[in-house]
């Protein structure tokens, strides 16, 4: 369903980014995963015999997404699907950030999606069905305790996809977002090892379980497949139907 797609995932070789990863080659879709860590996208292709291309870059700084930008260029010279994966989060009380802080976090987050999308617009734009997905939170939907730095960039990605939808609607270029609750990746469980954390996330979580990274992928997926022709500028809540309440008092 989408054989012979050229897709980037940042943030591709863990969690939920692998997951997507995987789900694309296995739906017939070419790769590039892109990561911080040679060692982990290494371990990455040993799942692969072929589909996937790797690329060690940190998207967060200009060098990083001109890598990629060049690669692409020089491995594909096109592009049909970008999925802006690549995340991190610091948790603190608002009065405790500091400014590094703050500013490696919305590079991170946020600013690595606005110039990934625009300096690959040629690409998918030539695409003629260009997709982009970026990954963004319930925490920008509602109010989660996840600090409000990262609140603040999942917010904006939701506003980024609106915005790119209705600009590059005309180009053929759809942008859609996914924002998954709690799921099963290296990162979410160092916070849920709290039992009485954990607790009070099931419990708001009407289906009573966390997330697998599966579920984010078939999501991921499903928006950029022809079934979803006429879908843009959406958000997808993966989240067991946490944001029919949120994270209110019990």
């Amino acid at each position: 369903m989408l054989s012979g797609k050229k897709a980037v995932v940042t943030g591709g070789s863990k969690g939920i980014g692998a997951a997507v990863v995987e789900e694309f080659i296995g739906l017939g879709a070419e790769v590039l995963a892109v990561a911080r860590k040679e060692e982990d996208l290494q371990q990455l292709k040993t799942n692969f015999t072929d589909g996937l291309e790797v690329l060690v870059a940190d998207v967060s700084t200009a060098a990083g997404r001109q890598a990629l930008l060049d690669k692409v260029h020089c491995h594909w010279g096109a592009l049909d699907i970008l999925v802006n994966n690549v995340g991190t989060n610091i948790r603190k009380p608002t009065t405790d950030y500091t400014e590094a802080e703050y500013d490696f976090v919305m590079s991170t987050n946020l600013r690595s999606a606005f110039e990934l999308s625009r300096s690959f617009y040629p690409l998918l734009k030539a695409s003629g069905q260009g997709n982009i997905i970026q990954m963004t939170s319930v925490a920008g939907l509602t109010h989660v305790r996840t600090g409000a730095i990262y609140g603040m960039t999942k917010a904006a990605l939701v506003q980024l996809t609106k915005n790119l939808a209705g600009e590059w609607a005309a180009d053929g270029i759809r942008v859609n977002a996914v924002a998954p609750w709690y799921i099963s990746t290296p990162l979410a469980q160092a916070v849920l090892q709290n039992e009485q954390y954990l607790h009070e996330v099931l419990v708001r979580t009407p289906m009573r379980v966390i997330g697998k990274p599966e579920d984010v992928a078939g999501a991921v997926a499903f928006l950029c497949m022809p079934a979803a022709a006429y879908i843009t500028g959406q958000t997808l809540a993966v989240d067991g139907g946490f944001t029919i309440n949120g994270f209110h008092p019990l």
